[in-house]
Formats: structure tokens, sequence, C-alpha cells
């Protein structure tokens, strides 16, 4: 598949299917503690994702088909009818995974109007830390942001949720954690989920916050915030194939540990293990550890 990878166990939306629509890694923003590397350029064939999907929704039954992936999914022109398509065509519910930077763009916000569920970033509304968080665009602004994010809760009839993505010595301080979360409740999302760095950053000073932080943290934001760093994982299972395969085209999306792919796969971690160290040896695989667990990339 070029464009599909998955189902794969999410934190958030159960067995997920995802939709790569974006070249790696196109984006808006350059994040430090993006698990995807560094943006290249900041700044697709419709009809073969179509196909993709086709093939794919014949043979499994995801939650969602999430849009996201290599790079920003709001960049591609026809997310509105690739979105249209899944849902009037395979019955799925489709989710779009957005750091949120385009959404003061009217017809960004009209590409998404049929997603079940849309997740946008919103880490700061203080302008240096917003800057030194994500590295944006020069065009873009923590202003537009939060605009953007108003003006889709007031037309979006989905469910919106809002995620936070904390870091050590930028957005954790009581002064910003205040500010935000009036901000946010002003928005009024379904849903804040508080996230920080699980998986290896694109930058070595994006630091996670620990668990009593994050807890302290969500006290702050009410009933409707959630904490969603290293949460539970569904225990839906699907196999996709030659164990090799799948395993690469896992690691080329994002870092994953040998336990992410024996959960995804249905396979045995020893299997699993295996494989690992044989792509590791053929130059295959690349190996990071990160707070003590070993991950793997392509």
């Amino acid at each position: 598949m070029k464009y599909l990878f998955g189902p794969v166990p999410s934190r958030r939306l159960g067995l997920s299917l995802g939709v790569d629509l974006i070249p790696p890694k196109t984006c808006s923003y350059d994040c430090l503690y993006c698990q995807i590397g560094k943006t290249t350029c900041k700044a697709v064939e419709p009809e073969a994702v179509i196909a993709e999907l086709e093939e794919t929704l014949a043979k499994v039954k995801p939650d969602y088909v999430t849009f996201s992936g290599s790079g920003e999914p709001t960049l591609h022109s026809e997310l509105g009818r690739l979105i249209a398509y899944v849902k009037e065509k395979t019955g799925a519910r489709a989710a779009v995974l957005t750091n949120g930077s385009l959404l003061y763009r009217p017809e960004v916000r009209e590409r998404l109007r049929r997603a079940d569920m849309v997740m946008p970033t919103l880490s700061s509304v203080k302008e240096s830390t917003f800057r030194a968080i994500h590295q944006p665009h020069e065009n873009l602004n923590v202003a537009l942001l939060v605009e953007g994010l108003r003006s889709l809760r007031k037309s979006y009839k989905g469910q919106l949720f809002i995620e936070v993505m904390l870091l050590e010595g930028f957005n954790d301080q009581e002064e910003e954690i205040e500010a935000l979360a009036r901000t946010i409740l002003e928005i009024a999302p379904d849903r804040v989920q508080l996230n920080t760095v699980v998986r290896p950053p694109a930058d070595a000073k994006a630091i996670p916050l620990d668990r009593k932080k994050l807890e302290v943290i969500r006290n702050v934001f009410g009933e409707s915030a959630e904490i969603i760093a290293a949460g539970p994982i569904r225990e839906q299972r699907l196999f996709q194939g030659p164990l090799a395969a799948a395993l690469l085209e896992m690691a080329r999306r994002r870092p994953v540990t040998a336990e992410d792919v024996a959960g995804a796969l249905n396979a045995s971690l020893h299997d699993v293990e295996k494989t690992v160290t044989a792509l590791l040896n053929q130059g295959d695989l690349h190996k990071q550890t990160h707070l003590g667990k070993d991950y793997y990339t392509t």
C-alpha cells in the first residue's frame, strides 16, 4: 500500500486504518516532538487512495479511517472528497489528526465538515512558546491558530478533541497552563487530551513530563480533560501478511517497539524480535532508545 497503513491500535481511536495523503514530511510546522522527524517541505492522487481504501476495507473493519501520516493532511486539496468517500461508500467513521494551523481558512474547514472527529493540537497561546515548540511556517502565528479553532467550533457538527502536547521547560509552567486552559475552555471542545513525548522526537530538547505533573495539569483543565500519554491500547488485533513486510511498513510511518508490532499484527513477541534482529542486521531497520525503550524506524 502506498497511501494506507495499518490498521494499528491507537490510544485514542481504537483500531485505526491510517490514510497518508502527504509526501514525507510536508507540513506547516516543524515540531520539536514530532515522531516523523524533521520537516523537509513547508507548504496524490485521490483515485489511487480510493482504490486502496476499497481493497483494504473489503478485508478489515477498523473503528476509524484516520487521515494522518507523514505530514499535515489539511494541506491536501482533495481531503474533503476523500472523507466524503469514506462516509458514503464504506460506512466507516472518519477522523482527521491535524496541527490545526490552517483552520482559519474557510475552505479548509469545509473539507473537514463531514468528518466524524477532528483532533487539532493547541499547546500554547503565547507566541514565543508556540514558535519554540512548533517552529511553524513564517506566515503562521498563534492568533491565527486560535481563530481557526474558534471558527471550526462554531460551524463543525462532529466531535472536536483538542490535543495539548506538553514539553518540560517549554509549556509546563503555571502561567502557560492557566492561559492555555482559559482559551481552550472558551473554545469548548468535546474533550481536551493531554499528551507528552512518548516516542523518539525529532529534537532531543523535547523532554516529556512525568505522570505526576500531567495529573496536576489535568486538574487545571477540569472534567473535559484526560491524559492520553502512554494510555491503554485496545486489544483488537489484525494480522497484516508477511511479518517482515508488515513490520517495515509500520516502522516507515513512525517509530515502533517490538511490543507495538506484536500487538498490532497478532504475532508472537518472540517472532517479532527475531524478525527485528534480522532486519537490523540487513540494515533495513534502525534502532533508537528513548526513555529506556527500544524503538525501530526505517
